[in-house]
């Protein structure tokens, strides 16, 4: 099963992400790969994959992206051995992906993979105060960037199957936690038929 997190960069995917790894039996992070240099808290492997622009390129020429998008001026974009092994593995793979990302992959693996789409609703205002409280000290230009891809973002809700609205941490674990565990035992049942 594939948990895709989507929101505006700020609407706390990352934190969450960690959160049910950490509370969750046998779900794993699927990191995507980029070309954007590695900030202060991020471990390469396990936030993202780095490589640079030239091998990000290659990647796209060989096929071995399930899909791909220029987001903030980088490249982002999910390995297929990556995400098939995990697949293979059985795990429940929570991923932290940007709207456009999400149309592909279900585009692309929904009638293979269980998909669910969960979107993490963040008020404007709400967001830039985070955004400009971030440990890793957004430049003006940075959070402006973040702060006008909101509506786009935004317009895309509709395709998400869950939106949450994330003004506390706890409670949004909590309720994505039921949806995963709801959503299991769907496909649990589905396959015994």
């Amino acid at each position: 099963m594939l948990v895709l997190l989507s929101g505006v960069s700020g609407a706390g995917k990352d934190t969450i992400k960690k959160e049910l790894i950490e509370r969750m039996e046998n779900v794993e992070s699927l990191p995507s790969y980029t070309d954007r240099m590695p900030r202060n808290n991020d471990i390469p492997g396990v936030t993202y994959n780095f490589v640079t622009k030239e091998e990000f390129e290659e990647m796209i020429q060989k096929g071995e992206l399930y899909e791909y998008s220029l987001h903030h001026e980088h490249y982002y974009g999910t390995s297929k051995k990556l995400l098939n092994e995990k697949i293979q593995n059985g795990k429940i793979i929570v991923k932290d992906i940007e709207v456009n990302g999400v149309e592909n992959l279900t585009k692309l693996l929904g009638k293979e993979v269980k998909i669910i789409t969960i979107f993490l609703r963040v008020p404007k205002e709400e967001l830039q105060k985070r955004l400009e409280q971030r440990i890793d000290n957004l430049s003006i230009q940075e959070i402006q960037l973040r702060l006008d891809r909101f509506d786009f973002e935004e317009s895309k809700i509709p395709m998400y199957d869950y939106v949450i609205k994330n003004n506390n941490l706890e409670k949004t674990v909590n309720i994505i936690m039921e949806i995963i565990k709801n959503e299991y035992k769907i496909t649990e049942a589905e396959a015994e038929f």
